[in-house]
């Protein structure tokens, strides 16, 4: 299910981009920046879908890794078949332009930023906040997304700051590209 290795870049760095995708706010975020992909209101189907494949490719494209939250399975309501088809059509185009691609459970990166897999978003939005001082996280899905790439960069062995062995827990129950471990 998971695509092939991250390349790497001269000097040893890959670049790593997280994903927190969302029908309103996909969170996207990498070393040192966290940005937000909103769509405008007037989009709704399959354009809002496509607008947030494409956005979210924008980011992508020179990433040698991308951490995508995975689908909350106990997520119901109106939304649920979108949010499904867009979790699709952003993995495939991600995929497809050969860019490896781990997927993160949502208990998992709670884990990882809070020591505990059941932290409510507003802790994990304080945890990546007081972790990585130096971002300008402005919201939840930010702070997802950078959550979700510093876990990337924390597998390969080049974590951008040091987490307690509790929160690093949260690696163990991801989907990691083969080939792709310290």
């Amino acid at each position: 299910m998971v695509p092939g290795a991250p390349r790497s870049r001269a000097g040893g760095r890959v670049k790593i981009i997280g994903i927190d995708l969302s029908l309103r706010s996909t969170g996207i975020a990498g070393d040192g920046w966290a940005d937000r992909i909103g769509p405008p209101a007037k989009l709704l189907g399959i354009g809002r879908l496509r607008y947030i494949r494409s956005a979210v490719l924008d980011y992508a494209r020179p990433a040698d890794l991308v951490v995508l939250e995975g689908p909350s399975y106990g997520s119901a309501g109106a939304g649920q078949h979108e949010r499904a088809g867009c979790w699709w059509l952003v993995y495939d185009a991600v995929a497809a332009i050969d860019i490896p691609v781990a997927v993160v459970p949502p208990a998992c990166r709670a884990r990882y930023a809070c020591g505990r897999g059941n932290a409510s978003k507003d802790e994990v939005l304080t945890a990546a906040v007081r972790r990585y001082p130096d971002v300008d996280i402005t919201n939840n899905d930010e702070a997802d997304a950078l959550i979700l790439a510093a876990m990337g960069a924390d597998h390969i062995g080049q974590p951008w700051v040091t987490v307690p062995a509790l929160h690093r827990k949260g690696l163990d129950g991801c989907a990691w590209p083969e080939g792709i471990a310290a």
